[in-house]
C-alpha cells in the first residue's frame, strides 16, 4: 500500500516520463531522470509562509549537495495554491527568495500547475499543457546546470516554439490519450 506522498510523487514522475520526457518538452530532463538526480519533495504546507520556508530549505540543500547527487528538485505542494492565479501571485515571493544574496544567483525556479496558463492564452489552449503538472510544483534548477544544458543543446532558445508545435500536433485528444 502506498502512502499519500508516494501517490503524489508517482503521479508527478508519471507526468514527467510521459509528457516532459516522452514528448521531449524539456530535452534536458531525460539525463537527470535516468541518473536519478531529481529530488521529489511533497510539501505539507498549508500556508504560504510554510512553503516559503520549505523552498529556502530545499535551495540550501541543493547548495550543499553536489549536482551529481541531486541536480534539481521538484517541490510539490498539493495542499496549497490549487488556484493558479494565487500560485502565480506567490511566485513574486519565490523570485525575491531566490534572489537573496545567500544563493548568489545559483538558482532559478520554474512553475508547474494543473491549471497553468501562459499570459495571452485562453485556459484551454493546448500550449498551456506544457507546464501542467498533476499538482502545483516549484521546479528548483541550478543555474550552472541550465547553462551547461543550454550550451550543449543546439537552438535551445527555440524550445518553447517547438513545444507549442508539438502540443498543437498532439492536440487535446492526444494529450488525453497520455492518461495524464
Amino acid at each position: 500500500m502506498t502512502t499519500q506522498n508516494e501517490t503524489i510523487i508517482n503521479a508527478t514522475r508519471n507526468w514527467l516520463e510521459k509528457a516532459v520526457i516522452g514528448l521531449n518538452l524539456c530535452p534536458f530532463a531525460k539525463a537527470v531522470h535516468v541518473k536519478q538526480q531529481i529530488r521529489y519533495v511533497v510539501s505539507e504546507a498549508t500556508a504560504p509562509e510554510q512553503l516559503l520556508e520549505e523552498l529556502l530549505n530545499e535551495l540550501r540543500l541543493l547548495q550543499d549537495t553536489p549536482a551529481e547527487k541531486i541536480d534539481t528538485t521538484l517541490l510539490i505542494h498539493p495542499y496549497l495554491f490549487n488556484d493558479f492565479l494565487d500560485f502565480n501571485d506567490f511566485f513574486d515571493t519565490v523570485d525575491i527568495a531566490v534572489a537573496e544574496p545567500e544563493f548568489n544567483d545559483e538558482f532559478q525556479v520554474a512553475t508547474l500547475h494543473p491549471q497553468y496558463q501562459f499570459a495571452g492564452t485562453q485556459i484551454d489552449d493546448i500550449e498551456n499543457y506544457t507546464n501542467r503538472a498533476p499538482y502545483p510544483t516549484l521546479h528548483l534548477l541550478r543555474e550552472a546546470s541550465v547553462d551547461k544544458a543550454v550550451d550543449a543543446f543546439p537552438d535551445a532558445d527555440l524550445i518553447p516554439e517547438r513545444n507549442i508545435e508539438t502540443m498543437q500536433k498532439l492536440g487535446l485528444q492526444g494529450w488525453k490519450k497520455l492518461g495524464l
